[in-house]
């Protein structure tokens, strides 16, 4: 593929982007970006911008109320995994003969190391001093995982190791047994801040 350059400033037509239930008002960003991803992806695509002067809100069921911004993004702002939760799950895969598998299986927004397997599932904030701010994120509801950790991120190809494995141990009575893998997080603080690789954190436990 030729390289795309385009201007993240600018938009060439408005238009609607659906996700789950919510329309939102995005920017579409033409015709070559569309024939770009079309002819990558073999299929009839366009690439859409999201509107900043658009509010798209996470469920306010998780968030007790508070006004919780998203984007294009599933439900919430962030998905927080750990290292040992990965490395819990890829001891089970090499118990029964399948390959290791990496943190992008999950397409976690946040990955954190220095806590036990699963232990994120109860953190409930955790505090990023970023030295332009602070960062302050509250996990708010278990990440219910679909099909997507079968998927291969690398070749796009599903291999089916990860659902059975993660079902044999994996059922969150928080969520009426469904399958669960790393939390959902909300930005209570510091939205205009970066978070860098290598930031120490300070988390509260709720629960554990």
């Amino acid at each position: 593929m030729l390289g795309l350059h385009l201007a993240l400033d600018a938009i060439e037509s408005e238009t609607t982007v659906q996700v789950w239930n919510d329309r939102v008002r995005a920017g579409d960003m033409g015709d070559l970006a569309a024939q770009w991803f079309s002819d990558f992806l073999g299929r009839r695509v366009r690439l859409a911008r999201f509107d900043p002067d658009v509010e798209r809100l996470s469920d306010p069921k998780w968030t007790s109320g508070a006004r919780a911004l998203t984007a294009f993004a599933d439900a919430f702002a962030l998905l927080v995994v750990s290292r040992a939760s990965v490395a819990e799950l890829n001891r089970r895969l090499a118990q029964n003969g399948a390959p290791a598998v990496q943190s992008n299986r999950f397409r976690p927004n946040l990955v954190l190391d220095g806590i036990d397997a699963h232990e994120e599932d109860w953190i409930e904030r955790i505090t990023f001093d970023t030295g332009e701010g602070l960062v302050v994120l509250r996990l708010v509801k278990p990440c219910v995982r679909c099909s997507i950790p079968d998927v291969d991120p690398q070749r796009g190809q599903p291999d089916g190791n990860v659902s059975p494995q993660l079902a044999a141990y994996r059922a969150d009575p928080r969520m009426d047994g469904r399958v669960t893998f790393g939390m959902n997080a909300i930005i209570e603080q510091g939205v205009d801040c970066w978070l860098r690789v290598g930031l120490q954190g300070q988390a509260a436990i709720a629960f554990g």
